[in-house]
């Protein structure tokens, strides 16, 4: 019997090749297992990625000693600012490696309540329980202005671009019972271009889309609109039963976002033709105030064009709606304290939030339609 001769080398066109298998999940998937064993690892669920975050959930921690007051996207969605009672401001990445690259802790001397980035150049705006309005240049951590805004604590602050003009306009809204406005940039003067006398505190403010009327909101329940070249109030926004916390204007100009101390969400319609005479477009519950009368912060998303919105709550829950329908999307936990602010980033679906117990959690959302 022959011994068997070797096997002919296979041919470039007819090899066969094994591919090895692949335990890895989909580059833009993330596998949860409960098994600490390599080799029998069960899979629970396979989490699909819809942003460019190094993980779906990312906790902000350790640079501020209390409660976060407000927290906010840069315009491009790349940077995060927050302010906190600890007098300070943190800068951070928004994609890995996160990175916590600046604390401002002596550009005001009381809790810092309220920021906003600036719309065309390195600067952050920030005002404070001690009456100041401080301009700050984030490529030197330097302040550039200091104005003694107001004779009140001040609550809140929001900034446009003036039509036509290209001058960046900040209003300032504060506890002495008056919304004032001034010149943003590094050269503006320290006296305000407008004031608007409430005879009551001012909680919040936000500029109309174009840049020519004012929302106040007050103590006194209601939300004021103010046009700035007659310097005079054109109406009023009723529907709150309580004082508004904070207000917030749709992507695209028609809508304003208000919640309130009665813990309802109120949506107005501020086109300049309203089909409903008393301008309310939704009322959204499910977002708890709590008895802190905390000036909870809300806000839209803008990667879709605004088809959600979302406020915190004393529940330390964070709830996300559906605009068209009212209906609640998510309540998102994560946080030991009450949620105090809330952003969404300019280009993906990622929500930003900042709480009472000193941190800030990023996730991901599933995409708009």
């Amino acid at each position: 019997m022959s011994k068997r001769g070797a096997s002919p080398p296979p041919s470039a066109e007819g090899t066969l090749i094994k591919r090895a298998r692949s335990n890895s999940p989909a580059r833009n998937q993330i596998t949860i297992s409960s098994g600490n064993d390599e080799r029998h690892k069960g899979l629970i669920r396979s989490v699909k990625r819809t942003s460019n975050l190094e993980a779906p959930i990312i906790s902000l921690s350790g640079s501020h000693s209390a409660e976060i007051l407000s927290c906010r996207f840069d315009p491009t969605g790349q940077n995060i600012a927050a302010c906190s009672a600890d007098r300070s401001v943190s800068l951070w990445r928004t994609y890995p490696p996160n990175t916590n690259y600046g604390l401002l802790s002596s550009h005001h001397k009381a809790p810092i309540l309220d920021l906003q980035w600036s719309l065309f150049s390195p600067l952050l705006y920030t005002v404070s329980a001690d009456q100041i309005l401080s301009f700050t240049d984030v490529s030197t951590g330097q302040r550039t202005r200091k104005i003694r805004a107001h004779r009140g604590i001040i609550n809140a602050l929001d900034r446009t671009m003036a039509g036509g003009a290209g001058i960046e306009l900040i209003a300032t809204a504060s506890d002495d019972g008056t919304v004032r406005v001034w010149e943003g940039g590094e050269d503006g003067s320290k006296n305000s271009v407008a004031v608007f006398e409430l005879g009551c505190p001012a909680t919040s403010v936000a500029w109309s889309a174009d840049g020519q009327n004012l929302y106040i909101g007050a103590l006194d329940n209601e939300i004021h609109v103010y046009d700035l070249r007659k310097g005079e109030q054109v109406y009023a926004l009723t529907g709150h039963t309580d004082t508004p916390t904070s207000l917030a204007l749709s992507p695209n100009g028609a809508y304003l976002l208000s919640p309130s101390f009665s813990s309802h969400t109120v949506i107005h319609d501020v086109r300049p033709f309203s089909p409903s005479p008393s301008r309310i477009h939704r009322v959204l519950q499910g977002a708890p105030a709590g008895f802190e009368n905390t000036l909870l912060k809300g806000a839209w998303s803008k990667d879709d064009g605004g088809q959600r919105v979302a406020v915190g709550g004393a529940d330390r829950m964070v709830c996300v709606w559906d605009v068209d329908s009212g209906r609640v999307l998510y309540k998102l936990p994560g946080h030991r304290g009450t949620v105090t602010c809330v952003d969404f980033h300019p280009k993906e679906p990622i929500i930003l939030t900042g709480s009472k117990d000193g941190t800030m959690l990023l996730g991901e959302l599933d995409p708009g339609v």
